[in-house]
């Protein structure tokens, strides 16, 4: 034999050793992707179990929707009885603030008249009881007016 018939047998050996490798090799994909196919097989049957479940989730979430608006329907009148209270309640309190500040403006003008004619002691504590009973006097006399006009 020649070098030409030894090239020729050794290509052929080559070749026939890589064919028996691709041949393993395209049997290995062939069976991953019998293995992918039985597998999306299953997904429709799958896929429509999911959809049912999540149909009835949504049904489910829907009724218990419905029912938390019911009960907050329900629960609206005594919230705003609870901020009618809070609105009484404050006017109480700014009533009451003016009130205050009143009657302290009252009692530092009346200090100021005792110490203005240098009185102290029991004679004070009179006198600035007789002015605090005149001021009354004099706002409540002020409020019926209001009211008659």
């Amino acid at each position: 034999m020649d070098y030409l018939g030894i090239g020729v047998l050794i290509i052929g050996i080559v070749f026939a050793i890589v064919s028996i490798f691709l041949i393993k090799t395209l049997n290995n994909l062939a069976n991953v992707l019998k293995g992918v196919d039985r597998t999306v097989e299953k997904l429709p049957d799958q896929l429509d179990g999911v959809m049912s479940q999540t149909t009835d989730v949504l049904h489910t979430s829907n009724d218990t929707l419905a029912d938390v608006n019911e009960k907050i329907k329900a629960l609206s009148p005594l919230f705003y009885m609870v901020g009618d209270i809070g609105e009484s309640s404050r006017k109480l309190t700014s009533s009451l603030v003016d009130v205050t500040k009143s009657m302290k403006q009252n009692t530092s003008t009346g200090e100021t008249k005792v110490k203005e004619r240098d009185v102290s002691g029991l004679y004070g504590a009179v006198a600035l009881g007789y002015y605090l009973t005149q001021k009354r006097k004099a706002l409540k006399e002020a409020a019926a007016a209001g009211k008659t006009s």
